[in-house]
């Protein structure tokens, strides 16, 4: 189960749901395993008074999930297929000590997420109030001459689930959350 988050790459396909449960009929004859389901996340995004992570592309954030209590680091960029996270056991002490070297909350997302294994990929199904439903299709690896391969595959993936590109979403939560406070 650990080694589908270990790599410093992803590749990822992000999908809107018109209909969560018609794609959920659409996973079960696939035999998914199950990591978790409807955990509800927490990420709180950091950046500098100058926004230079933003910047340069990059996004800092501390997850925290419940109930699996799983806690993460994670760092995303500089561009779209770099991700790095790592278990902490502290999601709080880990955000004194970003206030502490001069980071401020930039963001906070909240989402309920499951997570599954379909053999080498993992897929989350994503709930954010006033934004939608989304399902991921993704894998990590530290193989960075693999990423296309995986892509092709990926989209093979989607397309056994039902998905197609009309449905694609490019823009990342912490977008589409910003696009959304923008609006109001």
């Amino acid at each position: 189960m650990a080694t589908h988050f270990e790599g410093r790459f992803e590749v990822e396909f992000k999908y809107r749901l018109a209909d969560r449960a018609a794609f959920l009929a659409a996973l079960a004859p696939l035999d998914p395993e199950v990591m978790l389901e409807d955990n509800q996340e927490r990420d709180c995004y950091f950046d500098s008074p100058a926004r230079t992570l933003a910047a340069e592309g990059k996004s800092l954030v501390i997850r925290a999930m419940a109930p699996s209590g799983i806690r993460l680091w994670i760092l995303k960029g500089p561009g779209p297929d770099r991700c790095e996270a790592v278990n902490i056991s502290d999601d709080g002490k880990a955000i004194s000590m970003l206030h502490n070297l001069g980071y401020e909350e930039v963001l906070v997302i909240e989402k309920r997420r499951s997570i599954y294994f379909l053999g080498p990929f993992h897929l989350t199904l994503d709930h954010l109030t006033g934004i939608g439903d989304f399902a991921e299709l993704a894998i990590m690896t530290d193989d960075e001459a693999a990423l296309p391969g995986y892509r092709q595959q990926l989209l093979a993936l989607a397309a056994r689930l039902g998905l197609d590109d009309a449905q694609r979403e490019t823009r990342s939560y912490r977008t589409l959350c910003e696009q959304q406070r923008e609006s109001l």
